[in-house]
């Protein structure tokens, strides 16, 4: 499967933004799908994931309540929607995906073997 990120930008301090990953090359509804981040200077992280019926989602501590993931299997795609951006937020988001996550592998990125391209998200203070 090929994925493409797209939605970042430059946003201020309690904006909004939607990120979009398209997947493409096969059939979506089999994809666990994930969005990282990695900050400057900072290790990637996990930010929220989905399964692939939408039934289960989770997410890092520091985004709940803000970020919401879903997803649109119709449409080969699963957004990212970020309310609340605070300047902590600024980094690159890749979305991520593989047939065979497991639940508690879900944070874990070594576990999918499938990465967009990364879009940036600069949140100014």
């Amino acid at each position: 499967v090929q994925l493409q990120a797209s939605g970042g930008g430059l946003v201020q301090t309690g904006g909004s933004l939607r990120l979009s990953c398209v997947a493409s090359g096969d059939t979506f509804t089999r994809y666990v799908v994930a969005w990282f981040r990695q900050g400057p200077g900072k290790e990637r992280e996990f930010v929220a994931g989905i399964r692939r019926n939408s039934g289960f989602t989770s997410y890092e501590d520091s985004v709940k309540g803000r970020f919401t993931i879903s997803r649109d299997n119709a449409e080969n795609t699963v957004y990212l929607q970020m309310n609340s951006l605070k300047p902590e937020d600024t980094a690159v988001y890749y979305c991520a995906a593989d047939r065979g996550v497991i639940v508690s592998n879900t944070r874990n990125s070594g576990a999918y073997g499938y990465w967009g391209q990364g879009t940036l998200v600069t949140v100014s203070s």
